[in-house]
């Protein structure tokens, strides 16, 4: 068994609605893992339910040998599963120190110890740790709301669109920065439309289609693929 298993969900956001159809994935213990399909497909609907945001109808999620399918969030959360959403995932009136600081609002002594140390993991927040995150680029934006989920120390971080809206090279370096996050040991899952990046840094990747697994495997083999790459990667 994986860091993350999910085997069979099915999940929407309302008794008739079904937008996972029964979809399956496993995460192992540090690695990258894309999620990739067209809107629609199901992909954000598939972290929240691990994420604990959405309640699954059927199916099962375990995280590290544990069943999480229908806790709440704070309970996933705390066993070291984060999840950053693509939109409203930081306080913008709030300076970078704050958003921190509530990052580790379960713990706030071992919070306080924490800082430190993403401070100087991220040295562009150091440099702003006083400006209002409102005056952060998208770019740095996306990176607060990495650290900030950091800050409970999760083996997995679930990344909701993380490059959406960005320039292509603030994306690059954005993908820069979620290798070097897991290279410190963190497993990521990433929903990502920017699917030929994504592919580039992570070991296996996901295609659903219409809630559904379609394709799945190395994604090296995934982007080399001329079936998949005229599908799903345009051309």
């Amino acid at each position: 068994m994986g860091l993350l298993s999910v085997e069979g969900l099915i999940a929407g956001y309302s008794a008739a609605d079904e937008i996972l159809k029964g979809v399956s994935l496993t995460v192992e213990v540090g690695e990258i893992v894309a999620i990739l399909g067209p809107n629609g497909a199901g992909k954000s609907t598939l972290l929240k339910a691990v994420a604990g945001l959405v309640k699954p109808k059927r199916g099962s999620v375990s995280f590290a040998g544990e069943r999480i399918d229908g806790r709440a969030p704070r309970e996933v959360s705390a066993l070291g599963l984060a999840f950053v959403p693509q939109e409203q995932n930081v306080f913008p009136r709030l300076s970078v120190l704050e958003n921190l600081e509530i990052g580790g609002y379960a713990d706030p002594a071992a919070a306080r110890r924490r800082i430190p140390t993403l401070l100087q993991r991220f040295p562009m927040l150091a440099e702003k740790r006083r400006q209002a995150a409102r005056t952060l680029s998208g770019g740095q934006r996306q990176v607060l709301a990495m650290a900030m989920a950091l800050m409970v120390e999760p083996q997995l971080l679930l990344l909701d669109e993380p490059s959406a809206g960005l320039s292509p090279i603030a994306a690059e370096r954005l993908f820069e920065t979620i290798q070097a996050i897991n290279a410190d040991g963190v497993a990521i899952v990433m929903v990502e439309q920017n699917a030929l990046e994504a592919l580039a840094i992570a070991r296996r990747s996901y295609i659903l289609v219409d809630g559904r697994n379609s394709r799945s495997g190395p994604s090296a083999e995934l982007g080399a693929d001329p079936e998949v790459r005229r599908l799903f990667l345009g051309g």
